[in-house]
């Protein structure tokens, strides 16, 4: 098998921070989609008070932030596993549940692959079509399902990202919904991964998901709520498929600091609320000023991030580095599989800072045409 290219994420401040010899505070990070309002305030008081935890390990269980997220969906806390943010899940999800060969829309994460790959495994990618605008191909998807072609070899799973990265796009309830009973019929595995399901709930299957024993929800607690630096995810599945991926987990992978914040930001409706109405208002004026700029092709987007192509002519790669000696960085998707090298993906941020971002690239892109 050839050697695995380790894929690049958006999101490494530190790394610009050692190469442009600047502190972190003067960078503007596009490249990572986190919320743009930051954490709870409940968060930092939290976190604050419960200092005493730090001469303790961790509660190895998560039990109150499982109980939380039970409630929340309307399941039991067997139902619900908590990992060191969802990376630890999805390396965990071929073993686990013994995955040979997984099925993937492209483009999409990098990590779904790369965790196969590790383990060992085989990925066919279904590429959604640039003409439908990233549209994800579940019809494609339930055809593979019910009618795999003759000699092809058996598939194990279906990992689906639901609002996509970096495309943005996603496919309401009811489409994952008929996916999902294929795939039972079926006894393959599908994984939904909805990391920026905040941000269209309507869009989300995990209040029904605990119904069907071949489904996996996946959720982070990252971006909608702003902690990245505290790495907690979690899944949503049987007890007994719950039971399996718990035991390819180390212990105490979740620490108490984390388990502690993420309890404090779920119970924080009013700034989740807040979050939501800001995100939706500030990405639609975002959306608008970047779909003004001439060449660019903007698509359509269900999360806190927007993903676009520059002019003919210009690369990701090249716009990514022009504005990185800026101190903004964005995310250059120019090698994501089923992209094109024209293509990039932009978080939104605070007014101030996409104001910025949007007049720098107006300004090169201008430059560029003169």
């Amino acid at each position: 098998m050839a050697p695995v290219k380790k894929p690049v994420h958006g999101g490494d401040v530190y790394a610009a921070s050692r190469e442009l010899s600047c502190p972190l505070s003067t960078l503007i990070d596009f490249s990572a989609s986190i919320n743009p309002l930051g954490p709870s305030p409940k968060v930092w008081r939290a976190i604050t008070e419960a200092h005493h935890l730090l001469p303790h390990y961790p509660d190895p269980a998560s039990w109150d932030l499982r109980q939380a997220l039970a409630a929340r969906w309307h399941c039991v806390p067997e139902q619900v596993l908590v990992g060191n943010g969802s990376m630890e899940l999805i390396y965990a999800f071929p073993q686990a549940l013994k995955i040979h060969h997984l099925v993937l829309v492209q483009p999409t994460f990098s990590e779904y692959a790369a965790s196969m790959a590790r383990a060992g495994g085989r990925v066919t990618s279904v590429c959604a079509d640039r003409d439908e605008q990233y549209a994800l191909p579940i019809d494609r998807l339930f055809r593979l399902l019910e009618r795999p072609p003759k000699g092809a070899r058996t598939i194990d799973a279906i990992l689906l990202c639901n609002p996509n990265s970096p495309t943005g796009q996603a496919c309401g309830a009811d489409d994952v919904m008929r996916l999902a009973r294929a795939a039972q019929r079926r006894g393959v595995w599908l994984i939904v991964d909805e990391t920026f399901a905040d941000y269209c709930p309507e869009r989300s299957i995990l209040p029904l998901a605990s119904a069907f024993s071949r489904v996996v929800v996946l959720r982070s607690l990252t971006k909608f709520y702003g902690l990245p630096g505290l790495r907690v995810g979690y899944a949503v599945a049987a007890p007994t498929v719950v039971q399996l991926l718990r035991r390819e987990l180390p212990p105490w992978s979740v620490n108490a600091m984390g388990q502690v914040a993420a309890l404090a930001a779920l119970h924080d409706t009013a700034h989740a609320k807040k979050s939501l109405q800001f995100v939706l208002k500030e990405r639609a004026r975002m959306a608008k000023e970047l779909a003004g700029l001439p060449g660019c092709a903007l698509f359509p987007a269900h999360a806190n991030f927007l993903f676009m192509e520059l002019p003919h002519g210009w690369h990701g790669g090249k716009l990514t580095e022009q504005l990185r000696r800026e101190g903004l960085l964005i995310r250059d998707c120019s090698s994501v599989p089923g992209a094109n090298r024209r293509s990039i993906r932009i978080a939104v941020r605070s007014r101030e800072n996409n104001d910025r971002l949007l007049k720098s690239l107006s300004r090169v892109l201008s430059e560029s045409r003169s």
